[in-house]
């Protein structure tokens, strides 16, 4: 009835990644929430000053509900800060902000990484949600390796977006510390929390990437060897 399935340590491998830095930047960023930066500027004023400061003046700053759910829209050319972001004046704030900045001047700039993802996004959509099932059916015909086959790259598409999607990030945020800095909008003891808000929030990327690697390496394992009878 029950039976052993030791690639699961892969799946919960991945999970405590995920978990551990959904934590870290949690815990960091309320730490740093609390740190009043010495400018007085909110997100959404350090958010204007940085997209004016680099001649984008078409981009819309909106606020948003929910807990960091900050994020920059190509499409509409919108810029949205959450709850905690948008009317703070803290240095965990204004470093969000400033990320969020760093995408909209790759998207303005032409950052080919930034368009690769953009690309990529319906690819890996469609590829994430197909995998299971078309593995599903494959197993169901029995005699279908090839609809297996078919299913593991469908997820790994997903796990490439993933992976591209790590270098826009860590450009986005080198972008925020830069300007930050250069512009003075934060001290120098500032930008050093900011930092820290910066990198765990990255390595939020870098464990969804992970536990997409792990997942998609415990798929193979199980069902990558199958070939047609």
């Amino acid at each position: 009835m029950f039976f052993y399935d030791a690639t699961y340590i892969l799946v919960l491998i991945g999970a405590l990644l995920s978990m551990w830095a959904s934590m870290r930047v949690n815990s960091t960023y309320k730490k740093y929430a609390q740190v009043r930066s010495l400018s007085g500027l909110t997100g959404a004023e350090a958010a204007r000053r940085i997209l004016n400061g680099a001649g984008i003046y078409d981009v819309r700053i909106e606020h948003i509900s929910g807990n960091l759910t900050d994020h920059y829209d190509p499409r509409g050319k919108v810029l949205r800060l959450s709850d905690a972001v948008y009317g703070s004046a803290s240095v965990a704030a204004v470093g969000v902000a400033a990320h969020e900045c760093g995408h909209a001047i790759q998207h303005d700039q032409g950052y080919v990484p930034l368009q690769i993802r953009g690309a990529f996004v319906p690819v890996a959509n469609i590829g994430t949600k197909a995998a299971i099932p078309i593995i599903l059916l494959g197993l169901v015909l029995g005699s279908s390796g090839t609809l297996i086959q078919v299913g593991l790259l469908c997820f790994a598409c997903g796990t490439l977006f993933q992976l591209i999607t790590l270098p826009v990030e860590f450009n986005a945020s080198a972008r925020a510390v830069d300007i930050l800095g250069n512009t003075h909008m934060l001290s120098d003891t500032e930008l050093q929390s900011t930092k820290k808000v910066l990198s765990a929030a990255a390595m939020t990327y870098v464990a969804a990437a992970a536990a997409s690697i792990l997942s998609l390496l415990r798929l193979a394992l199980l069902f990558g060897g199958r070939r047609r009878d």
